[in-house]
């Protein structure tokens, strides 16, 4: 579903936002897609387990639990902080996990940097039997496949296509089914230029660039500025966004529009990617700091 923003813009720019955040009530925007050939591909290998890793407020580990309880899956979670075992109760994403019926593992940080080491895969065997992996943040060649279908015949108009980007699934299944004559934009979550050579591993494309100046200070940081403006945006258009991904993303297209960044008559299209159920786990972390709450309800 696109939704157009009936916001004023200068140089008759027109904005509209690809509401893939309703696909699905727990496994919603680029987690349905990447999720989607996975899934199928556990199936057809006979697999009665899926395995996979996240952090404490992943929405890939909540989507993953949600799909295997609903798929008849059992799921386990790797999760990353071994503090989080005696907080899962505090934790809305593991407790809706668990409650899904995943089994966690939690890990060292130190640890978890070996998550795609073969010995450290072969070890998880050992212990856990048979499982299907899927990586972090889902991303792999039937997760990109997935994500190619986030873009369709309607979309053809548009001159930008802009996501946010976490592990680089997401983007280069968009840049791979991008026309010609479309740009792709991706907003990193993360500080640094690493992701530049991840996608490139997965893409032949060069139609495409990121943009590295609205992470907020990196993974799962935010401020009171981008809190105000989700809350500001929300009242405005009545479209939730989350602060880990497309609330960043957003907020970079704004800025970028009043900069001057795109040409008259600029057609741009925002990719939702979901991630909505990471917000009351950001909510705990900012009212513990005593900071402005995001604010997505009416």
């Amino acid at each position: 579903m696109n939704q157009s923003l009936n916001l004023a813009f200068p140089k008759n720019i027109t904005v509209v936002i690809k509401r893939e955040d309703l696909i699905h009530p727990f496994i919603s925007g680029n987690k349905f897609r990447k999720l989607k050939y996975n899934l199928l591909q556990a199936k057809e290998e006979g697999a009665a387990t899926l395995l996979t890793f996240g952090g404490a407020y992943s929405n890939h580990i909540a989507a993953v639990a949600f799909a295997g309880k609903e798929q008849g899956f059992k799921t386990i979670g790797l999760i990353r902080g071994e503090e989080l075992a005696s907080k899962i109760q505090d934790n809305p994403t593991l407790k809706f996990a668990q409650e899904c019926g995943m089994e966690f593992e939690f890990i060292t940080r130190e640890n978890y940097r070996l998550k795609e080491e073969s010995s450290f895969i072969d070890d998880l065997k050992k212990k856990w039997g048979d499982f299907y992996l899927i990586p972090e943040g889902g991303t792999n060649a039937l997760a990109i496949d997935g994500c190619k279908e986030i873009l369709t015949e309607n979309d053809a108009d548009f001159d930008y296509v802009c996501c946010a980007v976490g592990t680089g699934g997401t983007i280069s299944g968009i840049i791979d089914s991008a026309l010609p004559h479309q740009k792709v934009l991706g907003f990193p979550a993360l500080k640094g230029d690493f992701l530049q050579d991840e996608i490139c591993t997965f893409v032949k494309n060069n139609n495409w660039e990121l943009i590295h100046d609205y992470h907020f200070g990196g993974y799962g940081k935010i401020t009171p500025e981008l809190v105000t403006f989700i809350n500001d945006f929300y009242k405005q258009t009545k479209i939730p966004l989350d602060p880990i991904y497309t609330g960043k993303m957003v907020f970079g297209i704004m800025e970028m529009i009043k900069k001057s960044y795109f040409q008259e008559n600029a057609k741009i299209l925002l990719i939702h990617t979901g991630g909505l159920q990471g917000v009351a786990g950001m909510n705990t972390k900012l009212k513990n700091k005593k900071l402005p709450l995001i604010q997505i309800h009416d």
